[in-house]
């Protein structure tokens, strides 16, 4: 690769890093996954950086290369032995909840099967155009649109639960 190639896809890479980890994160759960889908990925855009489009297909490649990425990572069956949960950091004060709202999305959005979890991330999160979402799961737009539907009114239904609203403390049950 040349000097010019080199910094310009240093310059790429430090740009999106983020935001591929936090994608590849909420296809998956797991941050760990997650940052060895993002520098994969990141691989990935390195070895094609000479055949890409510069001007609009960098992005669209680069997420295009993660969703593979944690797809591939699900199909290991080393990968699905073990699923350890993660301590969250929470600030000290969150009085609007947003931590635990977002943490009922990432619950719910790990229960959609991959390929609307895929599309739901790819529009709603990566804010990708239909055009795009369907570039990078190599489907079609109305597979896009479709699997979007189901995923989102799967994520309606799994946080109206009133079990999500209203946790139940155990101690009450065995207390009665």
């Amino acid at each position: 690769m040349r000097r010019r190639d080199e910094v310009d896809f240093t310059e790429f890479a430090t740009a999106v890093v983020r935001r591929l980890r936090r994608t590849a994160y909420l296809m998956c759960g797991d941050w760990h996954r997650a940052e060895d889908a993002a520098q994969d990925a990141l691989v990935r855009v390195y070895k094609a950086w000479h055949r890409l489009d510069h001007r609009a297909g960098l992005n669209t490649y680069a997420h295009k290369a993660v969703v593979s990425v944690v797809l591939d990572q699900a199909k290991r069956p080393w990968r699905r032995e073990h699923v350890v949960d993660q301590p969250v950091e929470q600030p000290l004060a969150d009085p609007a909840g947003t931590i635990d709202d977002r943490l009922l999305v990432i619950q719910a959005l790990a229960e959609l099967p991959p390929r609307q979890r895929a599309c739901v991330v790819l529009r709603y999160y990566a804010d990708l155009s239909l055009e795009e979402t369907a570039s990078v799961l190599g489907i079609g737009v109305g597979a896009v649109k479709s699997q979007s539907s189901r995923g989102l009114a799967t994520l309606r239904e799994v946080l109206n639960r009133p079990e999500l609203e209203e946790p139940v403390d155990d101690r009450e049950e065995v207390l009665s």
